[in-house]
């Protein structure tokens, strides 16, 4: 069973934007698309360009380096030059606290 930890407060994240944590060892995207969370893997897999730097529009991540795209829903990349999904971690909110998986889905 997953482990769920507090990564940030909601109103840290406005709707639009987005926020880098730690979560353990690995670097986590979160993305607030009009008031609901969501955690992918932090590192672009193209070339390893930070996702919480990139643009968010709608549930599409922009990577700031080289314009591929994930969907923030599943972490599945849907603009080249990307290829490979990043990770997705479960997300639970309580209060104001985010709390996310430990572990990837």
């Amino acid at each position: 069973m997953a482990e769920f930890v507090a990564v940030a407060k909601v109103s840290d994240i406005a709707p639009g934007e987005t926020k880098g944590v730690q979560v353990g060892s690995q670097d986590v995207c979160l993305a607030n698309v009009d008031g609901t969370i969501y955690a992918i893997g932090g590192v672009c897999t193209h070339a390893g360009g930070p996702l919480a730097d990139g643009y968010l529009e709608g549930n599409l991540l922009e990577c700031p380096w080289h314009a591929g795209q994930f969907d923030v829903t599943t972490g599945e990349p849907v603009q080249m030059p990307v290829i490979d999904p990043v990770p997705h971690f479960e997300v639970q909110v309580e209060g104001d606290d985010i709390k996310v998986s430990t572990a990837a889905s």
